[in-house]
């Protein structure tokens, strides 16, 4: 009964195979010859309906049907050229002549066509949303060196900018996550001209469709806007826009899309447009961890984006760090001005920081923003005091960090180590002057304290962290400690070492290996004893 049924199942999977095949060579057949006579146009609807089919495979196969079509059409110039009446209108009556006819005809499928294609962006199938996009995007580069519109080349240039709208329209989908496809699409991202009127086309969006929506988060929206958005890169010189979709007949050198300022213009204007609004907090995020290296250097105007990242600050928790190391570009490549940034980095430094995802960037930032040397006395001792003191309840990973990020403060100003040599407070229980919720590093009284924190936790019950503690009893080395290698330590990392048996060495007894007994290379012993 088994064998029955696999034979049943491979009769059925040989002819859907069959049928399938058979489909492909109907449409090519059907494709040559609407292209071979304009007898057979009406074929074009066999065409157009076998891509509205539920098959994967075969709306697959009519899309690249209906490419070579209309492709090779509009190369033939067979398609009307100019504003298109309806085909319920007079143009279809008699005042034309065939050959207008067939024209107007073809161009009212082709117009079809798109809109399908269109509609299968947001198809299910993955297959077929792609298969769906490379079309469209081969109709936008026939349509730019054959233009379905009368231009005016003094005023304006060929370029299909409503079909890129259109599909840029569709990848910024509302309800699903089109991450994929947009990946896919970043392969026609690399034409400038391309990049050029995407970036447009995104403005437009955006500001059209958060103004519908009153600026409400729209977590998938804004999820792909980002997405397509990430995507785009400017280059660093005019030189490098060469590579053209579209190449102007005219006046190439005055179009938009070949000037640099105008890409950083648009680029900019993007993404300010987009950040005015607010987003998820999982966006600032992803936001602020490419904003120095992917947005700031492409902007005209970079101290624009003060609003955006006083906002996420104001956020707290990672995102408040990631927004000061934009700030931190800002201050230090672009001279803006921001009197509260080390206040602010001080107000971040609390319990938490020890536990969250991004505590080894948040040090390591922080250790980038302390390493100037011209920073005041006691700004540098309140860091140190208050690390000092969080200290106290940490967990043996952060304070393996903490600890030499601490000697490297009082490395880099001498003037800290008032903070280790407190003779007058030898001996006597005092209470400590340090004011742990003042929000001002310069009131919280840090340089008439000391690092009392770091002699209790020489007790510590972990040997690595009283070994680092004890480090604070001899003079400091004028070679900073490397934290690079501890800031991803976990714990389960240094358990494993813990528990990991000491490897024994062998201890070298002898400065030459002996080869036998009461022999060695001297046969000294040879000449005394014997075993006889």
């Amino acid at each position: 009964m088994a064998s029955v049924t696999k034979k049943r199942n491979v009769s059925s999977a040989k002819t859907n195979q069959q049928i399938i095949k058979k489909v492909k060579i109907d449409l090519n057949s059907k494709v040559d010859g609407i292209l071979e006579s304009k007898k057979h146009a009406n074929d074009v609807f066999d065409i157009l309906l076998a891509l509205e089919s539920e098959e994967e495979k075969e709306v697959i196969g009519a899309a690249n049907a209906c490419t070579h079509l209309f492709c090779t059409l509009l190369e033939r110039k067979e398609l009307f050229v100019g504003k298109l009446a309806g085909e319920e209108d007079e143009a279809l009556s008699g005042e034309c002549s065939a050959a207008e006819k067939y024209r107007i005809f073809m161009r009212h499928r082709y117009i079809s066509c798109v809109e399908t294609l269109l509609d299968h962006l947001s198809h299910e199938l993955y297959g077929v949303r792609e298969s769906a996009l490379c079309c469209l995007m081969k109709f936008a580069a026939i349509e730019g060196r054959h233009p379905l519109e009368d231009l005016d080349w003094s005023e304006h240039y060929s370029f299909p900018r409503e079909l890129i709208q259109a599909v840029v329209g569709k990848l910024l989908s509302q309800t699903k996550d089109n991450s994929l496809l947009i990946s896919r699409f970043q392969e026609f991202l690399e034409m400038d001209d391309v990049c050029y009127y995407v970036m447009s086309s995104i403005c437009e969006n955006v500001g059209r469709v958060m103004t519908q929506n009153k600026g409400a988060v729209m977590t998938v929206y804004q999820s792909n806007v980002f997405t397509l958005m990430s995507n785009i890169s400017v280059p660093s010189q005019e030189s490098e826009l060469t590579n053209f979709m579209v190449k102007q007949e005219a006046k190439h050198e005055d179009w938009k899309a070949v000037k640099l300022n105008e890409h950083k213009r648009l680029f900019e204007r993007m993404w300010l447009g987009f950040l005015k609004y607010k987003c998820p907090n999982s966006m600032y995020k992803k936001v602020l961890v490419i904003l120095h290296d992917s947005i700031l250097p492409h902007m005209s105007k970079p101290t624009l984006m003060i609003d955006f990242l006083t906002s996420a600050y104001d956020i707290g928790g990672a995102i408040s760090l990631l927004a000061l190391n934009g700030l931190f570009v800002l201050i230090h490549q672009h001279n803006l001005e921001y009197p509260d940034f080390y206040k602010k980095l001080y107000n971040l430094l609390d319990p938490s920081i020890f536990h969250v995802k991004y505590r080894a960037r948040f040090f390591h930032l922080a250790n980038l923003f302390l390493s100037s040397s011209h920073l005041p006395v006691y700004l540098v001792a309140a860091f140190a005091k208050r690390l000092a003191r969080l200290a106290l309840t940490a967990p043996p990973t952060a304070l393996l960090i903490v600890l030499p990020f601490i000697y490297n403060l009082i490395r880099r100003h001498p003037s800290c180590r008032v903070l280790i040599h407190k003779p007058s407070a030898e001996g006597e229980a005092v209470e400590d002057p340090y004011l742990m919720t003042e929000e001002d590093p310069a009131r919280c009284c840090a340089l008439e304290s000391s690092l009392w924190e770091i002699k209790s936790l020489q007790r510590h019950y972990h040997p690595d962290v009283a070994k680092a503690a004890l480090m604070i009893n001899t003079p400091l080395s004028q070679q900073e400690d490397d934290i690079s290698e501890v800031l991803e330590l976990t714990t389960y990392e240094l358990m494993e070492r813990d528990l990991k048996p000491p490897q024994t060495k062998n201890v070298p007894l002898e400065f030459e290996k002996a080869t036998q007994l009461l022999k060695g290379v001297g046969d000294v012993l040879g000449q005394h004893f014997c075993l006889n």
